[in-house]
Formats: C-alpha cells, sequence, structure tokens
C-alpha cells in the first residue's frame, strides 16, 4: 500500500492528518500488518486531553496488544465509534475508515518531530520495524 503523502508519521506507527485545528488520528498501514486482524481496539472518552507521546489507548489483535501514542498534544473532539463493532475496518482501511480519534489542537500545532511518507518509509526499511 502507497503511503499517503498528505499525512505525518511517527516512529510508533501512527499517522496524523492536520486539516486546520483537527488533526485525525491512526495507525499506519506497517503497524496493522505487523498486528494481524484486530479484535478490538480501545479509545479515550470524548474531551479527554492528550499529551504528544502519551499512550492513549490499546489496539488488541490475534498476536498482541499494542499502545496507542499521541502523535500531537490535543483534546479528543470525535473517537471512531464504528471501531467498536467492525474492528476489521483498521485492518482494510487504515487511512480511511479505520482512524481513531480526532483531536482540536493548538493553531500552532508543534510537528516537527514527525516524518513525512518518504521519511517514515526510509525508517520502516531501516530500523526494521
Amino acid at each position: 500500500m502507497e503511503l499517503p503523502d498528505d499525512l505525518l508519521y511517527t516512529r510508533t506507527h501512527e499517522w496524523v492528518r492536520l486539516d486546520g485545528t483537527t488533526a485525525t488520528v491512526g495507525i499506519t498501514d506497517h503497524a496493522q500488518c505487523e498486528l494481524g486482524d484486530v479484535v478490538y481496539v480501545e479509545l479515550p472518552d470524548q474531551g479527554a486531553t492528550l499529551e504528544r507521546d502519551a499512550v492513549f489507548g490499546t489496539v488488541e489483535s490475534v498476536k498482541a496488544v499494542s499502545d496507542l501514542y499521541a502523535p500531537v498534544s490535543g483534546t479528543v473532539a470525535e473517537v471512531n465509534g464504528a471501531l467498536a463493532d467492525q474492528t476489521e475496518l483498521v485492518n482494510q482501511s487504515p487511512y480511511g475508515e479505520g482512524w481513531m480519534v480526532r483531536l482540536t489542537v493548538a493553531p500552532d500545532c508543534d510537528t516537527s518531530h514527525l516524518m513525512s511518507a518518504q521519511e517514515y518509509e526510509r525508517y520502516v526499511q531501516e530500523s526494521g520495524h
């Protein structure tokens, strides 16, 4: 799967799409491939405040349970409720319908620590993750 160029990526395999003060967050195709079939997703409550790099939930698969890390700080504006009954969306559409949360972020949200699609691809190849 091609990495979308309009997203930014973390070393912990989350992606973020910034649109003004809204940040949509999910896990990468690479992460869902490594996890295998996702069977449960635990996400924060709407209104929760997330700090950058803090654990905000978990993804459980047939292979493992993995923490989800906030790529940016913000307040949870929306949680993808469809994942409660359709966890397969994480596997089938990691950059689309399988998103996890939408955050409200500061207008000057710091993204300097995040990677472009090309940088993330290189990171995955070099790190063997």
